[in-house]
């Protein structure tokens, strides 16, 4: 298929983009001159008028607002490929869940960048109710998501550790919720509740527990602060929390540890140009791997 010259189709959007021509020049480094030029090539090779001139305020066409949307995402999409193309071999972009990071991702990724200089890399702690990621349209390279290990036909993933949930509260509560959990305040981790539920499912325990009474917060990590500081009894991930467990920061009120069937995974694109860097990472992380069995949970106390 013929295309219009990249260099008009350039000069075009810029103008688009910034509203005027003497911008987008500066933007180019070529002058107003040349842009509007550009741009009269491109009315001639489309046959339709791109923008309405009048004197120097340029103000563009219905027509020319849809050619230039269009051309703003495929400039920005050829950019990212050829960003990704040349820094392939130097850096990855990670995308995690916070209370992942906070409790476990930061200290290992200092290791690995003292072990590695190369590839350097970039996290981005995002909050997701739901753990996702879209490598079409999010600039990561890779991902550590909580799920069942499938999240996507276009995506790769390894597992690095599954999901163990227990409730935990301060050690000043630890006797009280031993002795009447239901006279203690429940925190939720998410607003839907649904960890104190998989956690009364999965154990038998506590059938009459009131569920929609509790304070209710967005993330693990945030239950996991409210319980150490003494409001409540929480649900948190046991190998994320064996760090504050250990410190005596959180109790363990009941020794029953739950699987919930998910785990963190490592995902990536299949078409990913960074599979070398990606493989390198994943047997870091998995080494790094937090681990404990239910029948280990005697030495917690």
């Amino acid at each position: 298929m013929t295309l219009p010259p990249l260099y008009a189709l350039r000069a075009f959007e810029a103008a688009a983009r910034l509203g005027s021509f003497s911008k987008a020049a500066i933007q180019l480094n070529v002058t107003p001159g040349a842009v509007s030029r550009h741009i009269r090539t491109l009315e001639a090779w489309f046959g339709c008028e791109l923008f309405v001139r009048s004197g120097p305020r340029i103000e563009i066409t219905p027509s020319g607002q849809g050619l230039a949307q269009q051309l703003t995402a495929g400039f920005q999409s050829l950019e990212h490929a050829c960003h990704a193309f040349r820094s392939s071999s130097h850096e990855l972009r990670l995308k995690a869940p916070s209370t992942l990071t906070m409790r476990w991702l930061l200290d290992v990724l200092r290791h690995f960048r003292e072990a590695h200089p190369t590839p350097v890399v970039e996290i981005s702690s995002v909050w997701m109710d739901t753990d996702s990621v879209s490598f079409g349209r999010e600039p990561y390279d890779c991902a550590i998501l909580l799920g069942n290990g499938h999240f996507g036909d276009d995506t790769d993933s390894r597992l690095l550790f599954q999901e163990w949930l227990i409730p935990v509260c301060s050690p000043a509560l630890l006797v009280q919720a031993q002795r009447d959990l239901s006279a203690c305040e429940l925190i939720h981790p998410s607003a839907d509740r649904r960890d104190w539920r998989r956690w009364l499912q999965r154990t038998g325990k506590f059938p009459a527990l009131n569920l929609a009474r509790g304070k209710v917060f967005d993330t693990l990590e945030q239950g996991s602060l409210a319980a150490m500081s003494g409001h409540g009894v929480s649900v948190a991930d046991l190998l994320l929390s064996l760090a504050a467990i250990q410190a005596g920061m959180l109790a363990l009120p009941f020794k029953d540890a739950v699987a919930t069937g998910e785990g963190y995974y490592l995902v990536w694109p299949k078409t990913s140009t960074r599979l070398r860097n990606i493989e390198l990472l994943y047997r870091w992380l998995k080494e790094a791997a937090p681990c404990v069995s239910s029948a280990d949970l005697n030495w917690l106390d």
